[in-house]
């Protein structure tokens, strides 16, 4: 195994399309429910350093648990602790899909950008196996 762990939503189309992506490239990847199964507190962290500190993008804005809960007011008052703690708490608040793997941490699917951070990680692409007659 790569150690690339995904997490989707299987409503999401772009969930699906960056799993359907990752598979064509041949990349193993073991795939995870985000609701059910939110990335843990270190995986939120480490993407949390990718995207340089900006917590904004660790958040799916466009969901409805962001607007319920207010948090594009709050969202500046947070600390980067109680931010982690909010998103390891529900899966729903998440960006997704959600990728991090040695060397490589991805929030949102943008197939040039994916194309571009799992060509430079450390993961090893899946190989097709062939049988000889």
């Amino acid at each position: 195994m790569s150690g690339v762990r995904v997490y989707t939503y299987a409503n999401c189309d772009s969930c699906r399309r960056a799993a359907k992506w990752l598979r064509a490239q041949g990349v193993v990847f073991e795939e995870r429910p985000i609701r059910e199964t939110p990335p843990s507190p270190a995986e939120l962290r480490t993407m949390l350093a990718a995207l340089a500190g900006e917590r904004r993008r660790l958040f799916n804005t466009a969901g409805r648990d962001y607007r319920e809960l207010g948090l594009s007011a709050k969202l500046p008052l947070l600390t980067d602790a109680a931010a982690i703690v909010l998103l390891a708490g529900n899966g729903n608040l998440i960006k997704r899909p959600f990728l991090i793997g040695p060397g490589v941490a991805l929030a949102g699917f943008d197939e040039k950008v994916w194309a571009g951070a799992l060509q430079g990680a450390d993961i090893q692409a899946g190989k097709k196996e062939t049988k000889k007659l």
